[in-house]
């Protein structure tokens, strides 16, 4: 392994201790509960970006549907827990699994298609589940599913009086998220994963098996993704298939990743921490009028920042480093 790279993985963990020590006292400064909410959304979407850029960030299949795997992760957990009986930690499993099957079926014959055919696909296919979703009476169709709610408890992962249990398992998902990619970053998969990226008809030629390559990163994308899926639906105690599987949520998964840097180990984190807190701060002090002014704000904060950094904001860090070598 190169010397620079070793000492950068090894940089990169103990940064990201450092930050998720730090974020795990956070608690203990903020008590207002609003400030609280927005960060346990900032560290899932987070997550969620993290996992997303797994695939569509290292291996280059753009997907615009992961809002699918979302809806799964949290309609089996709900589905099991008040149809069944069973807890919300095997659903969240069960949902993983379920979610990362989907994927590789649906990438046997999606990933024969690319460029913007593959994009283009990925939001149909999402599109139909939201619709089925919407017709399945079982379910509770377009009616969605109430969490009954018995007092606080670890064992059903409900609570009521405090935020915190939540912030803390966000925080935990954000971390494995992220170690789960700093981790695969450096293996055999993530080689693969960047060469298939860049091309994969070269890649092809040096014994990369390209196809097994996208499948594993679907897999491992929608398996992490559905369980963010899972938890924001005991985040939320109520769910319907707008509210989990609507579009929003696959463009929220991809944004902070473009916006801190796609392909990048910090680009999703460094996105959420700026694109969340932003998205809910402006609807909540200048979205009240019903204009859309937040939305006009929002959109032009994020068009302002991709055409001054195109290549994310990461790229600012990569900038001071080049300029402090050259003094």
């Amino acid at each position: 392994m190169d010397k620079n790279f070793a000492t950068r993985r090894r940089r990169d963990l103990i940064v990201a201790a450092v930050l998720a020590a730090l974020a795990a006292l956070a608690p203990l400064f903020v008590k207002n509960v609003y400030i609280q909410n927005i960060l346990v959304l900032t560290l899932m979407y987070a997550a969620l970006s993290q996992s997303w850029n797994i695939l569509s960030g290292y291996c280059g299949q753009i997907s615009l549907g992961h809002a699918l795997y979302f809806g799964i992760g949290a309609y089996t957990t709900e589905l099991l827990f008040t149809k069944f009986g069973v807890l919300p930690w095997f659903g969240m499993l069960a949902g993983g699994v379920i979610a990362a099957v989907i994927a590789m079926g649906l990438g046997y014959p999606f990933f024969r298609l690319r460029g913007h055919y593959f994009v283009i696909a990925t939001i149909v296919i999402a599109e139909i589940g939201l619709l089925l979703f919407q017709n399945w009476e079982w379910a509770g169709a377009a009616m969605g599913i109430t969490i009954p709610v018995r007092g606080d408890s670890w064992l059903k992962f409900q609570f009521m009086r405090s935020k915190l249990p939540y912030f803390y398992f966000a925080l935990a998902l954000c971390c494995v998220a992220w170690f789960v990619t700093w981790w695969l970053e450096d293996s055999k998969w993530g080689f693969w994963w960047r060469a298939v990226k860049d091309n994969p008809e070269a890649a092809e030629s040096l014994g990369v098996v390209v196809f097994n390559s996208k499948m594993g990163a679907a897999a491992v994308s929608a398996f992490l993704v559905a369980v963010g899926g899972a938890f924001y639906a005991q985040f939320l105690a109520y769910i319907d298939p707008e509210s989990v599987m609507g579009f929003q949520f696959s463009l929220l998964m991809a944004l902070p990743a473009v916006l801190g840097g796609i392909g990048t180990l910090w680009g999703p984190v460094l996105g959420a921490a700026i694109l969340i807190p932003m998205t809910e701060l402006t609807r909540s002090y200048i979205g009240g009028s019903g204009r859309g002014v937040d939305l006009i704000v929002y959109g032009a904060l994020i068009v302002a920042i991709s055409l001054a950094l195109p290549q994310g904001l990461v790229s600012l860090f990569s900038r001071s480093k080049a300029k402090g070598a050259t003094r």
